[in-house]
């Protein structure tokens, strides 16, 4: 049981203990300890080189860790595949866009849904499941708000939209966590503040839990709830916002200010 756990916190819905991740003689992440509740919307922040890239590659399978243990909604994934992690539901969008960019947005969804539903490949379809997948596009596109671009090909469409279409993708996978690598990364005003409003609603109305990375720190502190602060590896500190503003070691090895 965890520190916030026994304080009464509600249980943790995903869990890491002591992890580590070296290449040769590089210590990318190093004895990560950190605990997340179900519903929580979660910033990860650091300088570049921090580990958080690789802190995602942990929980998401793509790396096996070093030494420690993570475990997810009770169970122990150390070892578990990335396929397995996704039908458990720990999804990700990655900070370089990862969408068909020759479809349509519509294709785009409905290759991701009949993928969760085990449906591609399948020669044809029954009625009854074209009709399922067909109200479960209609029902992504409506939640990302890209109902009026159905019909676009997404290398068409402005980098924002991409980036929805992503989110689209990943929800199509039903997640129980999402985990967004720097999703407002080389968006314009406009675009950011609609990323950000769909967040914070796939938050709040679809009680998504949610982990993000982001180097922006006017969307870090307006978003998330708590924060966690990765630096040279390991955690540097965590926090509510206003815990993470006024601490000076962050201050000192992030934000850029001298300790007092």
């Amino acid at each position: 049981m965890s520190a916030r756990e026994a304080a009464g916190a509600a249980p943790s819905l995903l869990r890491l203990s002591g992890v580590s991740r070296h290449f040769g003689e590089l210590k990318a992440v190093q004895d990560v300890s950190f605990s997340m509740a179900e519903g929580e919307l979660r910033a990860v922040i650091g300088p570049n080189g921090a580990g958080k890239t690789t802190f995602f590659n942990l929980i998401t399978g793509f790396f096996p860790p070093t030494a420690g243990e993570i475990w997810f909604d009770g169970e122990d994934i150390r070892e578990r595949p990335v396929v397995h992690r996704v039908r458990r539901g720990i999804v990700r969008t990655f900070q370089i866009t990862e969408v068909f960019l020759d479809l349509s947005v519509y294709e785009n969804v409905r290759f991701a849904v009949e993928t969760a539903a085990g449906l591609n490949g399948r020669p044809w379809l029954s009625r009854t499941m074209r009709q399922s997948v067909a109200r479960q596009i209609d029902e992504l596109l409506t939640v990302v708000d890209l109902v009026p671009k159905a019909d676009r090909v997404v290398g068409e469409l402005a980098h924002g939209d991409q980036r929805v279409v992503e989110i689209a993708l990943a929800l199509a996978m039903n997640p129980r966590l999402l985990l967004l690598d720097e999703p407002t990364a080389g968006m314009g005003d406009a675009e950011t503040e609609h990323m950000v409003a769909l967040i914070r609603r796939l938050h709040d109305e679809r009680k998504l839990s949610i982990l993000f990375i982001e180097h922006d720190m006017g969307i870090v502190f307006g978003l998330s709830q708590h924060i966690t602060v990765l630096d040279q590896g390991r955690v540097l500190a965590e926090g509510a916002p206003a815990e993470i503003s006024a601490n000076e070691r962050v201050r000192a090895a992030y934000l850029g200010e001298e300790a007092a």
